[in-house]
């Protein structure tokens, strides 16, 4: 890549002056009755927060039986923190944005609740604590996220494998048949007090929390409501975490979803940390998910850390955005490439919060001829926030590498008109916001406002054309494209999110040729068709007409992505994807009914594909930029495939193109159509093809058109003339006459000659 120079000396300068406070659903939008024309800025006032104090430390534990003597202890125990599906909103201090925190200063607990000490505090013991009032910790080691591996996780007993130390890892999801390899938790095989679980960090780590869940199953109640924390060196000489002089006893789950944090009241410094369960729920067993919250201490002689740490060099402003942070940062990067970008809205969601997209392009604004358009969508489950970070640090190095004259990114933006839409659920991501990044849980946030998952919500459109064609004696071919929307899904009373309706709108009114939704809890790119054919199955592989150009695509961004076809790497949940190498059919996965994939493919032209960019749906800050450095090459690759096929314009004898003309690719049961210009772009693997052009009132033409395996689209153009018929029409409608209808005539004059011989 690039240097960027003065570019990026440029965007940290701006972001530095520019870094407003977050703000919850109510009141962030600023009214526009546009929805698409650049929206007019207005700095807003923020306030910095003020250096937060260092925490207390405790040196290493010493080996043998002193171990326990340890540093001043607090008189009382810190009570835990528990995420709630509904957390009222509390005052917060305002971030001290672009800057990266420091290592253990940056974790994020909004929206949570206490349940001991701290409960007689509030007159409301809902109300949740003050973001200021939480002291800041270490971030999590990486159980969610896979950075702790099954090696390094450990067990008393377990109930069986499919049970075992290796599944108790936090937001872990159980497979659709319980009781096999993948279950959802840790389960002791036994119910005393004598079990225990313990992380081995492979290095000195201070630790600082300790986040819990139960187990996760449809049809059994297990959790561990209390539980001791013991930390070592060497596994073998423990140390209990104390309360004065006693053991400290910290209070557990009381269902088996919601993450509860539990912070040391010391930060303990060790290798190894266990949690040993006091009591569990009546009538459940020992089981447990948790995150281990702990900074690794430095280690410069160690190679295997040092090899293993993921840096980035991109300069860009890795943190969680609220909805206005993102507007902000929209407006920084506007500001440094007028020339190449624009920000609009596609509309609002339910709570009046715009969607705002930024557009790209070397003539942002309008569509040029023989350009093709692109599109990234995220956000549209607002707690799978990986996404959507990745959209925003995406504009932020398009707009630095093309003003460093990175040739690969120039040649992009100048050849390609492409729209980001970093937020569609931006109602749903507040939510999630409050919660924060390890105590949202795996489903707060995900739906909209009024209860709605927008990746679902779309017409359904594939069994309108399955039915068609399956019915006997059908008077007319069934189109296999553009299908329209059935009048049920355009009345008021449907039940249709006011975010899917504007993704519709900005669909039908762009041409976009390729897309991508970015999503999370998985990692994998699944490509559509998402809904079964035989009704009575759940899971079957129910391929497109374009199967072979979806499966390129997906391997396109799963081959460069760093982690997706490693086969070394540990499953996220339950699924492998590794014999299709990181890629699935939507449909062999789970069956999905009106997905935004199989809408976009049936009802427009563009060919979309749901991408899965982590295990964690809403990795901790400091995940960031790895998780930028795993992605970035697939979300440049993979824009680079919509100039993969043929390309063309379709026109008239004068040269004037014809609109709404169809592309039709022969053996392939699917078109296309024309832009308003008469352009189009066609989706190709490379061979040779059979392609016809025909519009309504023109003969048709075919053409032999070749697909290179060099990038760049073939050129194929094709000039239709009018039918004879239509001819007439055109010259009889320019002279203020009708075509004669010749069987009428003749009958006219056959009663004129009987009317003369009378």
């Amino acid at each position: 890549m690039a240097r960027r120079g003065a570019a990026a000396l440029a965007l940290a300068l701006a972001l530095l002056a520019v870094a407003p406070a977050g703000v919850g659903a109510q009141g962030a939008a600023v009214e526009n009755p546009d929805d698409d024309v650049q929206e007019t800025w207005s700095l807003e006032p923020w306030y910095a927060r003020p250096e937060p104090q260092p925490e207390p430390f405790s040196p290493p534990l010493p080996a043998g039986p002193g171990a326990g003597e340890r540093g001043p202890r607090p008189p009382q125990p810190r009570p835990p923190k528990k995420a709630t599906a509904k957390p009222k909103k509390a005052p917060k201090r305002e971030k001290l944005a672009p800057q990266t925190p420091p290592p253990g200063k940056n974790i994020k607990r909004k929206g949570v609740r206490t349940k001991s000490s701290e409960k007689a505090a509030s007159d409301d013991h809902g109300v949740p604590l003050a973001r200021d009032a939480v002291r800041e910790g270490c971030p999590p080691l990486g159980l969610e996220t896979l950075k702790i591996t099954d090696f390094q996780l450990h067990a008393s007993t377990s109930k069986r494998y499919g049970l075992g130390a290796h599944r108790g890892r936090l937001n872990i999801q159980a497979g659709i048949n319980e009781n096999d390899f993948y279950d959802g938790a840790w389960c002791a095989g036994r119910n005393d007090l004598h079990q225990w679980i313990e992380v081995d960090a492979r290095r000195l780590t201070k630790f600082t929390g300790v986040i819990t869940q139960g187990r996760n199953s449809l049809w059994l109640s297990d959790w561990v409501t209390s539980y001791k924390v013991m930390v070592s060196n060497d596994s073998h000489t423990w140390v209990t975490v104390k309360n004065g002089s006693a053991d400290m006893i910290f209070e557990g789950n009381s269902e088996k979803e919601i993450p509860v944090l539990n912070e040391l009241p010391v930060p303990m410094v060790a290798r190894y940390i266990r949690i040993n369960p006091q009591s569990w729920f009546d009538n459940g067993s020992i089981c447990m998910r948790m995150e281990i919250l702990g900074c690794p201490l430095p280690d410069p002689n160690n190679y295997y850390h040092r090899r293993n740490e993921m840096t980035t060099t991109d300069d860009l402003d890795f943190k969680h955005h609220s909805h206005k942070e993102m507007r902000q940062l929209m407006k920084v990067v506007n500001e440094m490439c007028p020339n190449i970008t624009r920000i609009y809205n596609i509309g609002k969601s339910h709570q009046g919060l715009k969607l705002y997209a930024v557009e790209i392009s070397d003539h942002p604004g309008e569509h040029e001829v023989g350009e093709p358009e692109f599109h990234y969508i995220a956000g549209a489950h607002g707690n799978e926030v990986l996404g959507r970070e990745l959209m925003l640090l995406l504009m932020q190095f398009l707009c630095q590498e093309y003003l460093a004259g990175n040739l690969r990114i120039v040649r992009l933006v100048e050849e390609t008109r492409i729209h980001i839409l970093p937020s569609l659920n931006p109602d749903g991501y507040e939510k999630a916001y409050e919660g924060g990044s390890e105590l949202g849980g795996w489903s707060l946030g995900r739906w909209t406002h009024d209860g709605i998952d927008i990746n679902n919500n779309f017409p359904d459109l594939n069994t309108l054309l399955w039915e068609a064609e399956d019915r006997q004696n059908i008077p007319r071919k069934v189109p296999n494209h553009y299908i329209a929307i059935p009048e049920w899904f355009l009345s008021e009373n449907a039940t249709v999110a006011v975010e899917t309706r504007a993704v519709i709108a900005w669909m039908e009114k762009i041409p976009f040729v390729l897309g991508g939704n970015l999503q999370g809890g998985e990692l994998v790119v699944a490509y559509p068709y998402d809904m079964v054919r035989s009704l009575w199955k759940t899971q079957e592989h129910t391929p497109t007409p374009d199967d072979h150009v979806f499966r390129w695509l997906a391997y396109s961004y799963a081959s460069t992505h760093r982690l997706m076809t490693d086969a070394r790497r540990r499953v996220c949940h339950t699924e492998d994807f590794q014999k299709e190498d990181g890629t699935v059919n939507g449909a062999s996965w789970h069956t999905v009914a009106g997905s935004l994939n199989d809408f976009s493919y049936l009802h427009t032209n563009c060919f979309e594909l749901s991408i899965y960019v982590g295990c964690d749906k809403y990795p901790h800050e400091s995940e960031l930029p790895e998780e930028w450095e795993n992605n970035r090459e697939s979300l440049i690759v993979f824009m680079e495939q919509v100039h993969r096929g043929i390309k063309g314009l379709v026109r008239d004898l004068h040269g004037k193109g014809i609109p709404n003309a169809v592309i039709s690719v022969e053996g392939v049961n699917h078109d296309i159509r024309t832009a308003s210009d008469g352009d189009y772009w066609r989706l190709l693997n490379p061979g040779e093809y059979v392609v016809t052009a025909k519009a309504e009132g023109f003969t048709s033409s075919t053409k032999n058109c070749m697909v290179g395996y060099d990038m760049g689209a073939t050129q194929c153009d094709f000039t239709l003339s009018k039918t004879n018929l239509a001819r007439i029409r055109e010259i009889m409608e320019k002279f203020g006459k009708q075509p004669v209808s010749l069987p009428a005539r003749r009958l006219k004059l056959r009663g004129r000659k009987r009317r003369q011989r009378g």
